[in-house]
């Protein structure tokens, strides 16, 4: 049998970017062995893991089974998860609040498309750049979600939630310090009654909750 190359093929992840210390699209959990708990050559070896991913008719075609190997995700320490949490929070904040100055002060020059963007394209380099170090919640709500689904320790919470509400205290002072006066830009201010405006937020609270939890934690949304 002529030996053919052995591709490699994604694996399924064991769990999600939503926890803090995982690959931002997944990965397998591992122990650290070595000295002071670093990554060796030969504890990489013994933490990888490999296994077959192809099926019965592989071996019917004369081919050689596909087979996937992944390495454990790294230890992060809380803080670094803390200050990752906080760091990207506090982009969001800033970013998206202060787009809204701007199209105000500047009579609607950057848009309401404008400012959905920029709080977009936020979220995705907040994500892509601290997304494995702390899960990138960026949200209360978000944090109590993958903990209510078993994906995140309850026992983290309140300090995730802690350097959620500092870090949106800490761009709220610093949009205030830049764009004095900041008029009433980037305040959520209903003008709609009490009742419509709760409604309003509970089912974008929901839609949002809906997605994330349901690609962070599937592992087959990340296949």
């Amino acid at each position: 049998m002529d030996h053919e190359e052995i591709p490699s093929m994604p694996s399924t992840p064991a769990t999600t970017p939503g926890t803090p210390g995982a690959p931002l699209f997944g990965g397998f959990d591992g122990k650290r062995s070595g000295h002071n708990g670093r990554y060796t050559p030969k504890s990489l070896l013994k933490s990888c893991k490999c296994f077959s991913v192809d099926n019965e008719w592989a071996l019917e075609d004369g081919r050689l089974p596909l087979v996937s190997c992944a390495l454990p995700p790294p230890n992060v320490s809380l803080y670094r998860k803390l200050g990752a949490e906080f760091v990207g929070t506090l982009i969001l904040i800033f970013a998206g609040t202060a787009t809204a100055i701007v199209n105000q002060k500047t009579d609607g020059a950057v848009t309401l498309i404008g400012c959905a963007a920029s709080a977009g394209l936020a979220v995705m380099i907040v994500i892509l750049s601290t997304g494995h170090i702390s899960g990138a919640h960026l949200n209360p709500a978000v944090t109590i979600s993958f903990a209510a689904l078993k994906h995140f320790p309850w026992k983290h919470v309140p300090v995730y939630i802690g350097a959620q509400v500092l870090a949106s205290v800490c761009a709220a002072f610093a949009l205030k310090a830049v764009f004095e006066p900041t008029m009433s830009g980037g305040v959520t201010v209903p003008t709609v009654t009490l009742s419509q405006a709760f409604a309003l937020e509970f089912i974008i609270s929901f839609n949002l909750m809906f997605v994330v939890t349901a690609v962070a934690t599937d592992t087959r949304a990340v296949s």
